[in-house]
Parts: C-alpha cells; structure tokens; sequence
C-alpha cells in the first residue's frame, strides 16, 4: 500500500490525476467522462440492460469516475430497486484525491456529493438508497479468486496493459470468467492482442469495437455459453 499518496500522483492540466507508479493517467486526457459512457457503459449495452440486483464489477476504481457515470445512467434509466458495483483495487486514492478529479465533471457534483461514504471507504461495503457499493482492496489476483460475487458487466479498467500487466494476465481474464453470470459482458479500452486472446481464451465471444478519442479500437466481449 502507498504509504505516501500524495507523492504517488501528478496533475495534468484540466484537472488529470497521473499515476507516478504507473506512468498513467487515471482517465482520458480527452474527455474521461465520455471515455468511460463509450466503452464501459456502451461497452457492456448500458444502460439498456440495467435491471433490479444489476451486478457490476470493476478492475480498477481509481477516482471513481466509472462509478460516478454508471449511478447518473442508472438513475437516468428509472430502473427499478438496486444497483450493484464491486470494485478491486490495489491502491486506493484518499477522498481529498478523488473529489480534486471529480471536480474536472462539474455536471456529476451532485452524484459525486451524494456518494461521499463511498470516497472514504478503504475497503468494505456501502449501502445506498438504491445502490450498494463494495470496494475489496488489494492485489486483484488474490482477491477476485475468493469473491462470491457474479457480475452481469465487468469493466476492466487497470492501467495500460504495457504499464501494469498484472492486471491483465490470463489467468485473472479466467477468473473474470469465472465470475461472470450467464450471459454476461465486459469492456475495456484496450485492444491489445494479448489481452484479447486472454479474454477468447476464458471463454468469451471477443469483439474489437471503435474506441474513443485516440484510442482507435477497443474491447467489447461477452461469455460463450458452456458447451
């Protein structure tokens, strides 16, 4: 665990968080926010699946930005009871971290406002009105192997898998698998052939899609039925 946060990031200007660790920025140096609407929420057909107990998973919280953009869908939406978000993540900003990124989304202030139990949580579960939160800290490679969940979407969000490769090797896309209820998606901003096998190899149906911004292609797949 970083033991100094404060020294483990940089600021880009307009307001984007820069992991020293990684080299990377937490969310697009374009538009982070319409970044995250292509190709996690698109990605996975949201918000058109949502549905009460909806079920996301995340690799990678970081500033919560995905969180923020998946609560004002799913508000937007009118679906009914509760939404579900897990969320693995080995290096947790500080909450004075996370609002200083949110800033940079002043239409999602009230959202961001509204979940402030969840930007100070280090690892546990939130309860909402309509929405519960769960953000399980640590290496993802042992924690994703004991969760009991299933996911009906995963969005796979790490840094660059040139960068942070942990987060992307075959044997964590298995377990992404096997954590993924039937008939259920998961999205990425990467298109890297590796990461691509890796995710046919665990049984998904993998398609390159049109990325965002600089990002030519991305990763869009969904589970295979078992034979």
């Amino acid at each position: 665990m970083e033991t100094n946060q404060q020294s483990a990031l940089e600021w880009r200007p307009g307001g984007v968080p820069v992991s020293r660790r990684f080299d990377d920025p937490y969310f697009s140096l374009d538009d982070g926010l319409a970044e995250t609407r292509h190709v996690f929420l698109a990605g996975n057909g949201l918000p058109g699946r949502f549905r009460d107990g909806f079920c996301i998973a995340e690799l990678g919280f970081g500033t919560g930005l995905n969180l923020l953009a998946t609560v004002a869908a799913w508000r937007d939406s009118g679906a009914p009871g509760t939404l579900h978000f897990t969320s693995f993540e080995a290096f947790p900003l500080d909450e004075g971290e996370i609002l200083e990124a949110h800033a940079a989304f002043p239409d999602l202030a009230g959202i961001s406002a509204a979940l402030g139990p969840v930007w100070r949580l280090r690892d546990g579960t939130v309860p909402l009105p309509g929405l519960t939160v769960t953000l399980v800290a640590g290496d993802a490679r042992q924690t994703l192997t004991r969760w009991q969940g299933q996911a009906d979407a995963w969005f796979l969000d790490g840094f660059s898998p040139a960068k942070n490769p942990e987060l992307w090797s075959p044997d964590l896309m298995a377990e992404v698998a096997r954590h993924t209820a039937p008939g259920g998606t998961a999205a990425t901003y990467t298109a890297a052939g590796h990461v691509r096998r890796a995710l046919a190899e665990a049984g998904f149906a993998v398609t390159r899609a049109p990325g965002y911004g600089r990002k030519r292609h991305m990763t869009a797949c969904a589970l295979e039925p078992a034979p």
